[in-house]
């Protein structure tokens, strides 16, 4: 019953931007938090950014810090982020997950999770 659904993903030169969304249905938006993670080939799943409308809290990791905005609309269940001057080393798997708690990038906390959503970037 509860689901995410990412789309925005595809094949984008260095130096691009992309807009990844995360659709939310199943449950009650405003109570949850939402994260974005990644996974590229061969490595491990690392968390990129979380939001928590509840808490007006969000949280970047290192590596995208400036470069990445995560924003929320919770009358659309929607859940954004915005992905500027990307680099070779962004490509990746993209999937946003939810919890009833703030877990801020603890990949193994979270409880729901969408399919993925392909990012690549061309050097």
């Amino acid at each position: 019953e509860e689901q995410l659904v990412e789309s925005g993903g595809g094949l984008v030169q260095a130096g691009g931007s992309l807009r990844l969304s995360c659709a939310a249905s199943g449950f009650t938006f405003d109570d949850y938090a939402i994260g974005w993670f990644r996974q590229a080939p061969g490595k491990e799943r690392e968390g990129i950014s979380c939001i928590s409308s509840s808490a007006g809290a969000t949280y970047y990791a290192d590596s995208v810090k400036g470069r990445f905005t995560i924003s929320s609309d919770n009358a659309k269940n929607t859940v954004y982020l915005q992905m500027n001057s990307l680099k070779p080393e962004d490509t990746a798997v993209y999937f946003c997950a939810a919890d009833d708690e703030y877990w801020g990038l603890r990949v193994d906390e979270y409880d729901y999770w969408g399919q993925g959503t392909q990012v690549t970037v061309s050097s």
